[in-house]
């Protein structure tokens, strides 16, 4: 039996495990998917204690996303992202390296998400608004995908420092938001604003039909930010398609297999 699993602090909350064990039982895969939460400074050690008992592989969740970096060898996009969210021994257990392989799965989450709701990103105009962990990987993943990206948050320096590092990129404050989301194609919302209460961080006005727009946000499913969107005509793709999709990503780096997407979809949303 193969194990996969979990390290984060805390991750009681998790649904990984229902999502990923839903994948393995609908292709009659002989694995289980465990939560593992290792004292606050113990990412590294927590890694290198997975590899020695045989584990397959890894999700990182916060606070580990960046500390895991010091413990694998980190994919290109997981480099340039700065943080890891899945660890696959593979590697190590071939005998091939000292060192698991480190990736971002986040930016698949986010492109595939889009790309699920058939949207185009090539030659849009995005905003993503927050520039913490889910806005670095929503940046990438953007101009990745040809896409003109400006990152908005709280903090000006915040979004300057995070646009300076992604390609064709600018960052900026929240006082010309409005302007930046009405010009736009493409919005994610980046920040906790919204999760369990009434609050969005883009005003209503600036929404329209030709947007797309996709909330970070699962806890509600349909947040005020997509009630917004969708009175005003504009595609909604809820937060729990980036967690689903991510989720896929790595599924497919572990087992070789195409992910059962349906099979884990319904389970994620069943446990929400």
């Amino acid at each position: 039996m193969q194990v996969y699993g979990l390290i984060g602090n805390p991750v009681g909350h998790s649904l990984s495990p229902t999502m990923h064990e839903a994948g393995y039982d609908a292709l009659g895969i002989d694995a289980r998917y465990v939560t593992f939460e290792p004292a606050p400074d113990d990412a590294a050690a927590a890694v290198r204690g997975a590899a020695a008992l045989g584990v397959a592989g890894l999700n990182v969740t916060i606070p580990f996303k960046q500390d895991v970096l010091d413990a694998v060898d980190a994919a290109p996009l997981a480099e340039r992202i700065g943080a890891v969210n899945t660890v696959d021994f593979g590697p190590v257990r071939a005998g091939k390296s000292d060192r698991p392989r480190g990736y971002n799965t986040d930016a698949a989450g986010v492109r595939r998400a889009f790309e699920h709701h058939d949207v185009t990103l090539d030659g849009t105009d995005a905003v993503v608004v927050g520039a913490g962990g889910a806005g670095r990987a929503a940046a990438f993943a953007l101009a990745d995908a040809d896409a003109s990206v400006h990152v908005a948050n709280r903090t000006t320096e915040r979004a300057i420092s995070l646009a300076d590092d992604v390609p064709n990129a600018t960052g900026g404050g929240l006082n010309d938001l409005t302007e930046r989301v009405a010009a736009a194609d493409i919005l994610v919302n980046a920040t906790s604003v919204g999760m369990e209460e009434d609050a969005t961080p883009v005003p209503a006005e600036a929404l329209h039909a030709e947007l797309a727009v996709l909330d970070a946000v699962y806890t509600p499913i349909e947040t005020r930010l997509l009630a917004d969107a969708a009175a005003a005509g504009a595609t909604t793709v809820d937060g729990a398609w980036m967690l689903l999709f991510q989720g896929v990503e790595a599924f497919e780096r572990w087992t070789g297999r195409d992910a059962p997407v349906d099979e884990m979809n319904r389970a994620l949303r069943e446990g929400l």
